[in-house]
């Protein structure tokens, strides 16, 4: 892999992991046009999220720090005796709320291999018919009355809907943030809040589904120059963070629309392209 193809990939992850368009779908998509399926890409995919990754906790960490501190006195009322779940504290209501919501990850955990194959293989059909379905998730969401709901007053069904739509979210063309902002927004939750809940879930999950992928992937004997693989986690990061503030003024202003057109476009052409492939193979 080169240097500028590396710098390529982490651009797109970047800006396709925040914005509700999928990042492995697109990402799906160019290492297929450029020949680069396979094991070794599908290790790049993960190391690239894990660029993504960093970038989230930078933005968010005054939320994530809060949440650090809290979990720390929440050990310390255990040992009081004085701990409880009813608490309107914000910080310890999304502890809470983020543990809920990884919850249904259990049950989704066994389709991972599942996931894998359908995003490293040679069909593009699985994922423009995922690019239709965020478009769909899009194109609802939008059309609600925005919520009024915060970690404050959330609800165990509203972290488990979120968490279930991150569940489902690995299928490639499936974007993980337009399908858990589009659950959060079904749920109630401020539009602003949807975001941060969503890209705060994203943590624990991503790493903690990376840190199998790796494993498996080393275990195979994939592996990777070292340049390129820096090369685009930290360009990965840096888009990563630009992308959170564009997204987070997208969702105050509530102008998703652009997303569900393009997506829905790229979702047809990629049908179109996959059914067409098929028939010449």
């Amino acid at each position: 892999m080169s240097l500028w193809d590396a710098i390529l990939q982490g651009i797109i992850q970047g800006l396709t992991e925040f914005l509700p368009v999928s990042s492995s779908g697109h990402l799906s998509l160019y290492q297929h046009f450029t020949g680069q399926s396979g094991e070794a890409a599908g290790l790049f995919s993960i190391l690239l999220h894990l660029g993504t990754l960093a970038a989230v906790c930078i933005a968010f960490w005054d939320t994530i720090w809060g949440m650090i501190v809290e979990f720390f006195r929440m050990i310390g009322d255990i040992f009081k005796g004085k701990f409880t779940f009813r608490t309107t504290d914000p910080n310890r209501r999304m502890i809470f709320m983020i543990v809920v919501a990884l919850l249904p990850l259990l049950v989704f955990f066994f389709l991972r291999d599942w996931y894998t194959s359908l995003a490293t293989d040679d069909d593009i059909l699985v994922e423009g018919l995922c690019f239709l379905g965020t478009a769909g998730l899009l194109y609802m969401a939008d059309h609600l009355v925005p919520g009024k709901k915060t970690a404050s007053n959330m609800r165990v069904r509203d972290a488990l809907l979120v968490g279930t739509m991150q569940g489902i979210a690995p299928l490639p063309g499936l974007s993980r943030s337009g399908s858990t902002i589009s659950a959060g927004i079904f749920a109630g939750l401020n539009r602003e809040f949807a975001v941060a809940f969503s890209f705060i879930l994203g943590i624990p999950a991503v790493l903690g589904a990376n840190i199998f992928e790796v494993k498996d992937a080393l275990a195979q004997g994939t592996q990777m120059e070292l340049l390129p693989m820096l090369t685009g986690m930290v360009v990965a990061a840096v888009v990563g963070f630009l992308t959170i503030k564009l997204v987070r003024w997208l969702a105050r202003s509530g102008n998703f629309k652009v997303f569900t057109w393009y997506t829905a476009i790229l979702g047809t052409v990629t049908v179109v392209i996959g059914v067409v492939e098929k028939f010449l193979h």
